[in-house]
């Protein structure tokens, strides 16, 4: 009761003393608000930090913004140690405790060394802490596709429902440096299939932001970067291939985690071949949308395949050996795509009949329910196997 709690002795603090405390905790508090709105689940999230500094290479610009964090990091530790001595010193513990911190133990998540864990090698946290700063610039860049963000406006621009007041933010200027997808559905494919989709839009960003000069270099470290750890490597393959494959097999887990299974970014997937994926926009969702992705994408990408696959049964009719064995895999490969993206534009078709409307008010898991099978990793969200409607 209050009465014990009165009885623990505490020392009166001079006014010198408790300025001194403040000062530092303010100088902590500080670095501590600077880290936390540095990652886009941030509510005052502004700007990715790779864009912070003006340079025409992004390896200039990771470098500058690694060693901002080195510098917050070991800041933080002195700050902290400073606190922690200045109270031993009042209490006249000298003997009895020591409080130096040590980096590895400042709990910031732009400090490798304490996001990782005490028993990585600091290379090995180093190659990490690179990799995830550049899934997180892959996930801003995709913001910035959505109209979520802007390289004109800092912070949050585009979060209502059904994509109303978009376009006026658009006649505004909102997004003249790079302009946002017209409707918020960006195909998310293994392979080049549509010009707008995520992976030639990361180009177009890279470029808009560093220049055409350094491009390739540009990508080039990107790709270096993601293969430290967010895929590993494969021989012989490009920069953009790199970039694109782990947009189409990793960019939706890493974004499940971010957002604790409450994507924005809803994954619209034909199944387990993967003949047609994209991405959509929960905040400019309406009830269109479906029927814009069906006769967009959808249908144009079966007619594609089909060609494919005819032009393939040409091709094999000449070939002999290992050249025809390769040929018939492809066709096959294609068929089977073809045949399960079939199978989605049936149930694609019905779900767009019906128009539907979601309710930002209910929240992501019901509103991901509302689609059957459409949608990818239905049952981790919403916690029960698709419904068909």
């Amino acid at each position: 009761n209050i009465g014990d709690i009165s009885k623990i002795p505490i020392i009166e603090p001079t006014e010198s003393q408790c300025e001194n405390v403040i000062n530092i905790v303010q100088k902590i508090i500080s670095i501590s608000k600077k880290d936390w709105d540095s990652y886009e689940t941030s509510w005052n999230f502004k700007i990715n930090s790779l864009l912070k500094n003006q340079t025409s290479q992004i390896k200039d610009g990771y470098q500058s913004f690694f060693s901002e964090c080195q510098q917050d990091a070991l800041s933080m530790a002195e700050l902290e140690s400073s606190n922690n001595n200045n109270f031993i010193h009042y209490y006249g513990l000298e003997n009895e405790l020591k409080g130096d911190v040590k980096v590895n133990e400042v709990s910031l998540s732009s400090n490798p060394f304490f996001r990782y864990g005490k028993d990585l090698l600091p290379e090995i946290q180093n190659y990490r802490f690179q990799s995830d700063t550049f899934t997180e610039f892959l996930s801003y860049t995709i913001g910035c596709m959505m109209g979520r963000y802007s390289l004109d406006r800092e912070g949050l621009v585009y979060a209502h429902e059904g994509n109303k007041g978009f376009a006026e933010l658009v006649s505004e200027g909102a997004y003249k440096t790079f302009p946002a997808d017209n409707d918020g559905i960006l195909p998310l494919m293994d392979d080049e299939w549509f010009d707008d989709d995520v992976t030639s839009r990361v180009k177009e960003f890279v470029r808009t932001v560093w220049g055409e000069e350094h491009l390739q270099e540009n990508l080039e470290f990107i790709a270096e970067s993601l293969c430290l750890y967010a895929i590993k490597p494969k021989k012989g393959e490009s920069a953009l291939d790199t970039i694109r494959r782990y947009l189409s097999t990793q960019f939706w887990k890493d974004h499940m985690k971010m957002y604790k299974k409450r994507p924005i970014y809803w994954l619209f997937s034909s199944g387990k071949e993967k003949a047609f994926e994209c991405l959509v926009y929960l905040h400019r969702y309406h009830d269109a949308t479906l029927a814009r992705m069906r006769t967009e994408y959808v249908v144009p990408l079966l007619a594609r395949y089909q060609a494919n696959i005819d032009r393939l049964n040409e091709q094999v009719d000449g070939a002999s050996g290992g050249e025809a064995t390769r040929i018939k895999r492809e066709r096959d490969n294609l068929s089977k795509k073809f045949n399960e993206l079939r199978s989605f534009d049936d149930r694609l078709r019905h779900y767009a009949d019906m128009r539907i409307s979601i309710d930002l008010d209910d929240g992501v898991k019901v509103n991901y329910g509302k689609f059957g099978d459409l949608l990818a990793d239905v049952k981790a969200i919403t916690g029960n196997a698709p419904e068909i409607i």
